[in-house]
């Protein structure tokens, strides 16, 4: 399409902006229906080919539902805050404020570029003031219902960044974003207590329509664990400690026990001989992140402390060992070791000569991991299961060293960030009343344009006077404001709920008007946010609910991933190995159009794949094609008044065609399987093409056939649809239209094509109608001129009619 294609992009942009096409009424007809994209981060200065991938399909889906009939609400907004916009400030100077906002205008011109049906109105940059206001407020809310709270806590901390980091940012002990070895700091720190929500997080996640895997991801990273806590106390010590496990029948079998290296206890059991080499280990584990310590696959290390345990019900001692695949975050931070019957225990004994036993029967050899009777468990010998356990912990619980329990590896969320760039935590300290929550009529707490950031590991905020000193809002006295600020995360967890209500002034949302449109029917974004975006935006949806701010329990009812668009050498896009793809370049040769169907039939949409310039221009070809059928088609239409009520065969074939289509891809396209609906697209497009070389054609047929395939070709070429729904002289806009309904009597065939075989080998396809009785398909076949020459000096022996596939003459 070339120049043609972006003259074409801007005249329908701007009359769909003049015309307000893309307006959100919420009083509008129709059964409401919220799609929503992830929204994008601008800590690059544009989109990329992922973005695309993100938003251009998805809008495709959106006016797909609009032409059946929804009331679609489509908002688009910017994740704003972040760390690299600061650390940009870092290295150029530049303002986070500054070099964020002038992405958000670029990003913009691209988004509307795109020609999405994007309700620009209702827009939320969470950056600006009157975003984090309410994000401030949320905070308030959950500190009031007791959901926000002040500890210290151990968390992995990156030196160069200077912040703290999630699990999921350190990889391999290093920090993703700069590579810094990271280290372990005990930080003062605030927490949502999304461990309040752990059962029904799990529990409702089965009444989702999202992919299983993110499913099974969300359950595993949660990690309800139903089993028994029991007590063991350090030999010749007062010191007791409890280990959380799901096998308590194995618990004979018990041969060592592991502290996590962080565990309070650590130094109270280390005997003075073994100081040194226990602080060494200690010191090497802070540098590990918890994904790496718990991988199965990782060698397991550990050091002695020289001290034992008495195991509760054997009485018999057992060494206390450290070990890094422990984690002081999980269950009590100490584990009993069962060499016998668990595969991580049994590599850590087999490395270090610890004793191993069986206490299970079953199994060829040791480890072995499943149920079975027990064995050289004393009195509890031949029970099996559940059996064994209940008659273990009765035991315990006689004893008063051991009880039933519930166990999570869930984590409450960690909110506080010692950076600039993000929400001011909404508290200040006063020496007279300890923490006070800044009063709602005083939001929001502003961040100041002003700022040093210089890297030195603190908050650049608690370095500015001016916003540090306050007044106490209960007392009147001197405090001193909260100086770190939010995680990014928490912005991100509530956006779906104010683009609803983005311009109220007065509170974060109108709950009549939220209610009425979520939760989110369509959600699409990447699978990396599983365990952290998509549970926290859970958790506050929960949290609010609960509030009595929403009538609902989840925030997104369906959820879809795209892929990965990787680039042309099949590698993950990146500067610096300059294989990255701008959208840009390629619009402004092929138009948004080709550029957004080269996305959705190149690829599945749920895997991404490879770059190809060859593909791209592959579909540039096809839409010229297209375009030149329907000016053929057009120019028929104005030189043919053949308007027969009748269908003959040719007429018949292409609406065979026509309702095929409509069929397939109405069903393709409802799943995101673009790239199959395009495909049937591609059939219908032969079919018409195919028609138009016939030398009588319907001119009223004709007709109807290219309106529904405009309509079909709409969400997927929007400009280019509209601009040929123009020149059809049809009424603006084909947006407004109905979606065709495909007729099932239309894909009942009159003839179908058959194979004929001689003696198992095809020798000839002919037509048949599909009312022919089996006998007559055998004298249809017979008689066919091919077949008849190849028969000839031949008997036929006999004929088996497949109907509606084949017929096989044996003969010899």
């Amino acid at each position: 399409m070339g120049n043609y294609g972006t003259y074409v992009d801007k005249k329908w942009q701007d009359k769909w902006e003049a015309t307000g096409l893309h307006n959100f009424d919420e009083n509008a007809p129709g059964k409401k229906l919220y799609a929503l994209e992830m929204f994008s981060y601008p800590s690059g200065a544009k989109l990329h080919a992922g973005h695309w991938f993100n938003y251009g399909p998805t809008d495709s889906w959106a006016r797909f539902k609009k032409m059946q009939g929804y009331n679609v609400f489509q908002p688009m907004g910017f994740d704003a805050f972040g760390l690299p916009a600061e650390n940009y400030a870092i290295k150029t100077g530049i303002h986070p404020k500054d070099s964020t906002m002038k992405n958000i205008e670029t990003m913009e011109d691209q988004l509307k570029a795109m020609g999405a049906m994007f309700n620009w109105d209702h827009e939320v940059i969470t950056c600006n003031p009157d975003y984090y206001k309410w994000t401030q407020w949320v905070f308030l809310k959950l500190f009031e219902k007791g959901l926000a709270y002040r500890k210290n806590a151990p968390v992995n901390w990156c030196p160069s960044c200077n912040t703290v980091l999630a699990n999921e940012q350190v990889l391999e002990g290093h920090c993703e974003r700069c590579d810094s070895e990271v280290q372990k700091k005990e930080l003062t720190q605030w927490f949502f207590k999304i461990t309040d929500y752990a059962d029904e997080l799990i529990e409702k996640l089965d009444e989702l329509d999202w992919p299983e895997k993110t499913k099974a991801m969300q359950k595993h990273w949660i990690g309800k664990s139903k089993g028994a806590e029991v007590t063991f106390s350090v030999e010749n010590s007062d010191i007791k400690f409890d280990v959380f496990t799901t096998r308590v029948d194995t618990l004979n079998g018990v041969t060592y026990v592991v502290l996590a290296p962080e565990s309070v206890y650590v130094d109270s059991v280390t005997q003075p001989e073994y100081k040194n080499s226990v602080e060494e280990y200690k010191l090497q584990a802070q540098k590990q992140s918890d994904i790496e310590r718990q991988s199965l696959t990782r060698e397991k290390t550990g050091v002695f402390t020289g001290s034992y345990a008495i195991n509760p019900i054997t009485s018999e001692r057992v060494p206390i060992w450290v070990a890094d695949y422990v984690l002081a975050t999980y269950g009590t931070g100490c584990v009993m070791a069962v060499p016998g019957h668990d595969d991580r225990d049994f590599a850590f004994a087999t490395k270090y000569n610890l004793p191993i036993i069986r206490v299970i029967e079953g199994g060829d050899s040791l480890p072995y991991c499943d149920y079975g009777k027990l064995v050289n468990s004393n009195e509890f010998n031949d029970l099996i299961g559940d059996k064994a356990k209940e008659a273990i912990v009765k035991k315990l619980q006689e004893k008063n060293l051991g009880r039933w329990k519930v166990n999570y590896r869930l984590r409450d969320w960690l909110v506080s960030r010692q950076r600039y760039w993000g929400a001011p935590i909404p508290v200040v300290y006063c020496d007279k009343c300890g923490i006070v929550p800044v009063p709602e009529s005083q939001l929001p707490v502003e961040l100041p344009y002003d700022i040093e950031f210089t890297p030195d590991g603190k908050s650049p905020l608690s370095k500015n006077a001016d916003f540090l000193n306050t007044t106490c809002p209960k007392c009147g006295n001197h405090a001193t404001r909260e100086s770190d600020t939010l995680d990014t995360f928490v912005c991100s967890s509530w956006y779906y709920l104010r683009y609803v209500d983005n311009n109220n002034s007065e509170i974060a949302f109108d709950s009549d008007k939220v209610n009425k449109l979520l939760p989110v029917d369509k959600y699409v974004g990447g699978p990396e946010h599983a365990c952290m975006h998509l549970l926290y935006a859970r958790f506050i949806t929960k949290a609010l609910r609960d509030m009595g701010y929403l009538n609902f329990d989840e925030p997104f009812k369906s959820l879809t991933h795209q892929g990965l668009i990787l680039g042309p050498d099949g590698l993950k896009m990146s500067k610096s190995k300059g294989n990255t793809i701008s959208p840009d370049d390629y619009i402004k040769e092929f138009g948004a159009d080709v550029f957004r169907m080269y996305l959705m039939f190149g690829f599945a949409y749920s895997e991404g794949g490879a770059w190809s310039d060859d593909g791209i221009k592959s579909i540039g070809r096809f839409v010229d094609r297209v375009e030149r059928i329907l000016e053929e088609a057009r120019d028929e239409l104005s030189n043919n008044n053949n308007s027969k009520t009748t269908l003959e065969k040719a007429e018949k074939e292409l609406n065979y065609a026509r309702h095929y289509a409509i069929q397939h891809v109405t069903e393709d396209t409802e799943k995101f399987q673009f790239n199959t609906a395009i495909a049937r697209m591609m059939e219908y497009t032969n079919a018409l093409s195919k028609y138009l070389n016939e030398e009588n054609k319907n001119a009223a047929f004709l007709k109807e056939a290219l309106v529904d395939y405009i309509k079909l070709l709409a969400p997927f070429a929007p400009h280019f649809a509209e601009d040929q729904w123009e020149q059809l002289g049809e009424t603006y806009s084909v947006f407004s239209t109905s979606w065709p309904t495909f007729d099932p009597n239309a894909l009942i065939k009159d003839e179908v094509e058959i194979a004929i075989q001689i003696s198992g080998k095809i020798r000839a396809r002919m037509n048949v109608p599909t009312n022919y009785s089996e006998d007559e398909i055998k004298e249809a076949a017979i008689n066919n001129e091919t077949i008849i020459s190849f028969l000839e000096g031949k008997s036929i022996l006999k004929v088996i009619v497949v109907k509606g596939r084949l017929v096989n003459i044996v003969a010899k």
